[in-house]
């Protein structure tokens, strides 16, 4: 008798927690450990808690698409008459790019870029790398006359001046990686010159501090700023690839050790977001997007960077090191502070669908174990996935940022939905987040989200759960 009850018993709570049925308020009121397995009890998550599918991903990439593909046309019109001009050899001072949400050449464009293009790649849906591929060809036949006409008429097209006349970091890095990328689709057009152009900008136009360091004069003198290594670095690594020069990896290599030298702090393995030379000490504020910026950067130059290459281990260690930095410091609704380290400083979305995506491929990569880090990836989707409103907008995401040394710069800095920085990381992050789901092996094991290393049936997991509970009952 005593032998049926106890595996009546543990029939119970397989039963249990397969269904995850949850006790009334009347049961939950008499309910205490000697009668209840209390485990089993329904946390108030703020944010739902679990494996995600696939098919919603997929539903909240569609909706970014359309948002996307609505607010960046890519088209000459007549400025006077509104008409559109097909036929680019008759743009003229009366032309100009019709304007939507977001430029179509920016820093934050790049990086969406790279998103669709990825998308497409794990999705199979060609409607996210046509996306790409329809405006950098666009950007590229059209460049030519809006720069012929600059240089005629004094006219510029705000869209296209810096890809025709890149002056900063923050015009160069980002887009240069995107044509790059794209060069190597089939049928694409030569984008030589523009990869050019924007790499010799890269290499001979930016501002240097005295051992080669890629730097700025601005808010002072002899600046350097985290996010600078996002915005040159991964284009450096990609023109190795492109060219098969080793000159352009070893040049990578060396500006992520120059930077890491002086901003990267091994306390916390989280960079700091400005460093200045003329400072003996270095306000450490660790602005949650600039260390996006940078382990994206690493992720990007792990990505091309060949596994012989002097500097591979080291930038390896360097990416790990910072990944768990990071999830160190991922609060319970899965998202980073806009302050990683300070708690009080808002939620934001961008760093975290960055951190989100870098982590994912980490794991896709082989380069972080899915068993540590799959429950950070996933907790982190599941959070970022709630800030796609229901016209495709990213919410959450801070503005566009300078450098400040105190904390009030940073937490009052406004979110905005038109604030594009948040829109290619999100992109990113879902389509890593598929091709994860699709590879590793996910499971709900005693009401935790678990990875492991092959596929299992946790049920025997939650069988032997009920077996221990009987034995401490029985006890």
């Amino acid at each position: 008798m005593l032998k049926i009850r106890k595996f009546s018993f543990i029939l119970l709570i397989c039963f249990a927690s397969c269904t995850g049925s949850v006790q009334n308020e009347q049961e939950e009121a008499v309910s205490n450990d000697s009668n209840t397995p209390l485990h089993l009890l329904t946390p108030d998550y703020q944010v739902p808690y679990g494996i995600p599918e696939i098919e919603p991903i997929k539903e909240i990439l569609d909706r970014m698409w359309s948002y996307l593909d609505e607010e960046t046309p890519a088209v000459v019109i007549d400025r006077t008459t509104e008409d559109v001009i097909t036929d680019f050899s008759n743009i003229d001072q009366n032309s100009r790019l019709k304007r939507g949400a977001f430029r179509l050449a920016s820093y934050e464009w790049g990086v969406v870029y790279a998103g669709m293009t990825l998308a497409g790649d794990i999705t199979g849906d060609r409607k996210f790398s046509d996306y790409t591929t329809l405006r950098l060809q666009f950007l590229s036949e059209t460049a030519p006359y809006f720069k012929k006409l600059g240089e005629e008429n004094n006219i510029q097209e705000p869209q296209l001046r810096q890809l025709i006349s890149p002056h900063a970091l923050d015009d160069a890095g980002s887009m240069c990686v995107a044509f790059i990328k794209a060069s190597y689709q089939e049928g694409a057009p030569d984008y030589k010159a523009i990869i050019e152009n924007y790499m010799d900008w890269i290499m001979n136009g930016e501002f240097r501090l005295a051992d080669g360091t890629l730097a700025r004069n601005r808010p002072l003198l002899n600046t350097l700023w985290l996010d600078d290594m996002f915005m040159s670095i991964p284009a450096i690594a990609w023109m190795g690839k492109y060219t098969g020069e080793v000159k352009y990896y070893d040049e990578a290599v060396k500006q992520i050790r120059q930077f890491a030298q002086r901003m990267f702090v091994p306390e916390k393995n989280l960079f700091m977001h400005g460093w200045v030379e003329a400072m003996s000490e270095h306000p450490t504020f660790f602005w949650g997007r600039a260390n996006g910026w940078a382990i994206m950067t690493l992720v990007e130059v792990l990505e091309v960077l060949p596994e012989s290459h002097p500097g591979y281990n080291y930038v390896m260690t360097l990416y790990r090191n910072h990944v768990k930095g990071l999830a160190a410091l991922q609060s319970g609704e899965g998202l980073w502070h806009q302050l990683l380290d300070r708690n009080d400083s808002y939620l934001e979305t961008s760093a975290s669908a960055i951190f989100t995506y870098c982590i994912a491929r980490g794991i896709n990569r082989g380069w972080l174990n899915a068993l540590t880090y799959g429950p950070c990836a996933t907790l982190a989707w599941n959070a970022v996935s709630l800030q796609i409103n229901e016209i495709g907008q990213v919410t959450g995401t801070c503005v566009g940022t300078g450098m400040a040394f105190d904390p009030a710069f940073y937490y009052y800095r406004p979110i905005n939905v038109f604030a594009a920085h948040g829109y290619g990381p999100v992109l990113l992050a879902a389509s890593e987040m598929i091709a994860m789901l699709n590879s590793a092996f996910p499971k709900m094991n005693d009401s935790a989200v678990q990875f492991y290393p092959e596929r299992i049936d946790t049920r025997r997991a939650i069988f032997s759960v009920g077996v221990g509970l009987w034995n401490v009952f029985e006890d």
